[in-house]
């Protein structure tokens, strides 16, 4: 899971490979609600954002030797409450692909809260109890 706080110029998804690339290789940001599910494509010769989704247009980048260094994190620029989701980082040679790694990415501006936890109890009754001191002030 990563978090993105609101405001934030970008976010780092994180995706490092330390095995042999195959023949040929190019590397994939995916997220599979979306239609195209593009965010990133990678081939040895550079970027590819002819099939990109549109919402991700000149928002994302990643190292110019990722496919050299194995480090295939992707920068997305400008984080929207629209990117919250799942996104995948994978590998392929045209005829096999390999999921690297699948990433939550938080939206932002959207706390996510797991209650069962005491922290978000107390949270919530201390919410509680400022909305209520705040009606009796009034």
């Amino acid at each position: 899971v990563v978090e993105v706080n609101e405001g934030a110029e970008s976010v780092l998804l994180p995706c490092v490979y330390s095995d042999k690339l195959p023949g040929d290789p190019f590397l994939i940001w995916t997220r599979s609600d979306l239609s195209p599910n593009s965010v990133h494509l990678r081939r040895e010769n550079g970027d590819d954002f002819k099939n990109q989704n549109q919402r991700f247009r000149n928002r994302t980048s990643m190292n110019p030797d990722a496919l050299n260094t194995g480090n295939f994190s992707l920068t997305l620029r400008k984080p929207q409450q629209s990117d919250g989701g799942n996104y995948t980082c994978s590998i392929s040679d045209g005829r096999e692909e390999l999921n690297l790694k699948q990433i939550h990415l938080k939206r932002p501006g959207r706390p996510e809260t797991h209650c069962g936890s005491e922290i978000c109890k107390e949270r919530s009754e201390h919410q509680v109890r400022a909305a209520d001191e705040g009606q009796r002030s009034e």
